[in-house]
């Protein structure tokens, strides 16, 4: 009689468990947008949580900061929107002339490469903007009127996100070291050391990551306006800032930068055209298998395999953001990995 009370007792606590962990998974997967803000947020504050304490400076033998935290973090803020600023001062005016230069040259350089494709027996006759907008079918207004609606609309939710993702970085940061203390406090007191070493690595891996990508984005965008500028490629201000921004973009954003690059240059000749996808090749050679090794695999820690099938696999499972993350989230888990692999090891080593 006990004996199928309990196994009763063991069944209704199985299918309780089973239900919760639906439920469970069901719960983060509805909330997988706003999960992945304070996923980016949190990476944004690691990232920056060193320069943070070298800007506290805090006094020998564990006395008073000089720098409250707040300020520091501050300090960091302002000089980010200081650079952007200076940087917007610096390309906006001459992008703003270059960008206005190639909206009021369109027809031309489209008629120019619609003769190239004549030339080349590509297309049978040229057509002209004015039919090229007589021949749309019929309701592409409307559908004209709601792409742009859509578009307006993730605008509007992604400037929200980089918003939410500032703000919760800057509270992060602010509350890094009391989360710290709380979260350690479920930890068994055997396993604090390795969870403590296991935090400072992860702090060093993730700020290296996000070093690398900015020296990464400012060492290409360099490259791309000197070298374009010299080819005498027009518009090389908005061509470089493509090219730069894209190197943030794992796999798409270098292809973007070049065919960018060349699609602009075609409309000058096709030798300048040719000339600028060597160099972009070249260039993108030289970064895939010099800079990007280097940086990733030295400061970092991730090897070449590793980076590539973290890329794989984040692009599959969330797109463009998760090939955004995969590396500083690869980074994470071998940290983890090797702790706990050192963590078993210890009780064995001592006995």
């Amino acid at each position: 009689m006990s004996s199928d009370r309990d196994f009763n007792r063991r069944m209704i606590r199985t299918v309780l468990t089973v239900m919760a962990v639906f439920v469970l998974a069901a719960t983060l997967w509805a909330a997988r947008e706003a999960l992945m803000l304070i996923y980016v947020s949190a990476l944004i504050a690691i990232g920056f949580s060193p320069l943070v304490r070298v800007i506290e400076r805090p006094g020998k033998a564990g006395g008073r900061r000089r720098i409250p935290r707040v300020f520091a973090i501050l300090v960091i803020y302002l000089a980010i929107v200081g650079v952007i600023v200076l940087v917007g001062f610096i390309v906006l005016p001459p992008l703003v002339d270059q960008a206005s230069a190639l909206w009021s040259n369109l027809p031309q350089y489209f008629n120019r490469f619609q003769s190239l494709l004549v030339r080349f027996k590509l297309v049978a006759s040229p057509v002209t903007l004015e039919e090229a907008v007589q021949s749309a079918p019929a309701g592409s207004g409307s559908n004209a009127v709601g792409t742009v609606l859509f578009a307006l609309w993730g605008v509007a939710g992604g400037l929200f996100g980089v918003i939410t993702v500032l703000i919760l970085s800057f509270y992060l940061l602010i509350e890094a070291e009391p989360l710290f203390k709380y979260i350690t406090r479920f930890v068994p007191d055997e396993r604090r050391t390795h969870f403590a070493t296991a935090a400072r690595e992860i702090v060093s891996k993730v700020s290296a990551w996000l070093r690398a990508q900015l020296i990464l984005a400012g060492v290409m965008g360099t490259f791309a306006a000197v070298g374009l500028a010299l080819m005498g490629e027009p518009f090389f201000y908005v061509v470089a800032l493509i090219a730069a921004i894209g190197e943030t973009i794992p796999i798409v954003g270098p292809i973007i930068g070049g065919v960018t690059a060349v699609v602009v240059a075609i409309t000058v000749s096709p030798k300048l055209a040719l000339m600028v996808g060597l160099y972009f090749l070249v260039l993108h050679q030289l970064e895939a298998n010099v800079l990007v090794p280097k940086i990733m695999e030295r400061r970092v820690g991730v090897s070449p395999v590793t980076v590539m099938a973290a890329l794989l696999i984040g692009g599959a499972l969330w797109g463009l953001m998760g090939a955004i993350l995969a590396i500083p989230t690869a980074a994470i888990l071998s940290v983890i990995v090797e702790e706990l692999a050192t963590s078993s090891e210890t009780p064995i080593i001592s006995a």
